[in-house]
């Protein structure tokens, strides 16, 4: 009974405090009008924050200023206006919204940022330090803002300043590559060499075993006339890690600086015994010495190198290359161009072993459906080099595909415009002979021409155009006049004895024709088709029926004989 009076007793008096207090609570009319206020601008300025995240500035700021005009002190709204603005690219209209978002919250870090990024916009880079300065100041906090505290004084050349912010950043995430490097570039620009290399060295201590923070001393020590240093460096480094060949690189180096090359040769031929030096820093070292001064001496180590390079190295691009330009170099011209073949199987795109393939693929016995492929590969590799237009133009044309001939050659002139005058003089000669193939004859002589105004002298060219004109019986004279200067500067041609022969026969000179396709009869040990027939029908010009027969026949099987052939055979005499 006692305890159900107690807890009525306890129910009644908290609800009568419970109603005092609610009285206490009760507003005043200027309170409520803040209240309704602050929620109004708080709503307001989420929507600003929406459109503004949506891109929609213009609709942002009316909304970010309807909630200044509720709340003026509120920081965090001067602050969202300064950053409207600056992404509106209006730096100097968001420097007093930012700066009164610091000065009403001074202790929040991101406004202070704001203010220094603004003032870096307006390329006021000093006063962008002073606040980030003042953030990283007590060694404590915000230490991360000392690196971008560092860069500003670099592109401002406050290198005094920009070096101690760069030590408390390194107090704050320890010796770091990115931090030393910069602070070495800081002392070797105020010739401050000592601490520079201290730097270094308390790098490699650091990272003890990496070899680059190594070589990035050495090439300092270097740089600055301290060739005993930094033999002195490696040494002692190849020392505690003799299985690192970046080290033996870089003590081949400075003994060949020192003029001691038996003992950098030691040095250079133990690194390239090891399968772990990248075969690009091999290839290179191995180009490098092919480029000095040919010497016994240098022969030597060159071919001691490329066993090494071929038996320790994995196949890369750049070996064979650099295996390609050695036989080349020595003159094996077919193993230079097998190891430039293998080269562009793993880099296609490398345009000068490319062309050197093509180049080198020329020739009496070219294989002009194989160099194709490769002309294909400059062209789809290197579409705006009008070379490799060049030389698909001119492989294609060799192979009687005049049509995709004419094609790649108009667009090595269209690339080349007039730039090198050979090759639109070649292109020009290589059109004529595929027009004239496509039997657009006008358009075949009108090209001839044009080579003939850059280059009078071009014997291929003239062969060519006297050849065609010969066919189509037409300015003969002018024919024989270029056959003749041709043979007369190559007498044992037997490509353009035959030409200057056709001329002849043509003008009806079967005399002169007779000579002239005997000489180049005799020049080829197996002569072509067109010259045994062109042989049967001079002499059977000439009344020598039986002979001509039996030149006749011997062009028989030859797929350069013309359609005529076989009536000539089948009837004894001379079709045209």
């Amino acid at each position: 009974m006692i305890s159900r009076i107690t807890l009525y007793i306890f129910l009644f008096l908290t609800s009568v405090l419970a109603g005092e207090v609610l009285a206490q609570k009760k507003l005043s009319k200027k309170e409520r009008k803040a209240q309704k206020n602050e929620a109004l601008a708080s709503r307001y300025f989420i929507e600003g924050t929406k459109l503004m995240n949506l891109g929609d500035l213009e609709k942002s700021y009316f909304y970010f200023q309807k909630a200044l005009e509720l709340e003026t002190e509120e920081p965090a709204i001067h602050y969202k206006i300064a950053e409207l603005y600056t992404k509106a690219n209006q730096p100097d209209k968001a420097l007093p919204f930012a700066e009164k978002a610091v000065t009403l919250d001074p202790e929040n870090k991101y406004y202070a940022l704001m203010v220094a990024e603004i003032y870096t916009q307006l390329k006021q880079p000093l006063k962008a330090a002073e606040i980030l300065d003042r953030l990283t100041a007590d060694g404590q906090t915000n230490q991360q803002y000392n690196l971008d505290l560092a860069s500003i004084y670099l592109n401002a050349n406050e290198f005094d300043q920009a070096l101690l912010a760069l030590d408390r950043a390194e107090q704050y995430y320890g010796i770091l590559e990115p931090i030393t490097l910069q602070k070495q570039r800081i002392y070797l620009r105020k010739n401050q060499l000592d601490q520079a290399v201290k730097e270094g060295r308390k790098l490699i201590e650091a990272q003890p075993g990496n070899p680059n923070y190594v070589l990035g001393l050495v090439e300092i020590l270097f740089n600055n006339n301290r060739l005993e240093d930094a033999i002195s460096l490696v040494l002692g480094e190849i020392k505690k890690y003799p299985n690192q060949p970046e080290l033996q690189m870089a003590a081949h180096s400075l003994f060949k600086e020192k003029g001691d090359l038996n003992r950098a040769n030691r040095y250079l031929f133990t690194a390239f015994q090891s399968t772990e030096l990248d075969p690009e820093v091999k290839a290179r070292a191995f180009m490098g010495l092919m480029n000095e001064i040919k010497t016994q001496e240098r022969e030597l180590v060159l071919d001691s190198l490329e066993v090494l390079m071929i038996e320790k190295t994995a196949e890369n691009a750049l070996i064979f290359e650099a295996l390609g330009e050695r036989a080349g170099q020595v003159g094996n011209q077919e193993a230079s161009i097998d190891y430039f073949k293998k080269s562009l199987e793993l880099k296609p795109e490398n345009a000068s072993v490319l062309e050197k393939v093509i180049l080198g693929s020329f020739g009496e016995d070219a294989d002009f459906a194989e160099l194709e492929q490769y002309t294909t590969l400059g062209v789809d590799q290197f579409p705006k080099n009008q070379e490799f237009w060049f030389y698909d133009g001119v492989v294609k044309s060799a192979r009687k595909n005049d049509s995709s001939a004419v094609i790649s050659l108009q667009k090595a002139l269209a690339l080349n415009q007039g730039q090198n005058p050979q090759l639109d003089q070649v292109a020009f000669g290589s059109l004529g002979s595929s027009y004239y193939n496509l039997g657009k004859k006008d358009s075949a002589f009108h090209y001839f021409e044009k080579a003939l105004q850059i280059n009078p002298n071009d014997e291929q060219v003239l062969n060519n155009y006297a050849y065609f004109l010969s066919l189509e019986k037409k300015d003969l004279q002018k024919a024989k006049a270029m056959s003749e200067k041709v043979v007369k500067r190559f007498p044992n041609n037997g490509t353009f004895l035959d030409t200057h022969a056709w001329v002849l026969f043509q003008m009806g000179d079967y005399e002169g024709a007779k000579y002239y396709m005997n000489l180049a009869i005799e020049q080829e040990v197996e002569p072509s088709g067109v010259m045994l027939e062109h042989y049967g029908d001079i002499l059977y010009h000439l009344g020598q029926k039986s002979e001509a027969l039996s030149f006749w026949k011997r062009a028989a099987d030859s797929p350069e004989a013309s359609e005529k052939l076989p009536l000539k055979i089948k009837d004894g005499k001379y079709h045209e």
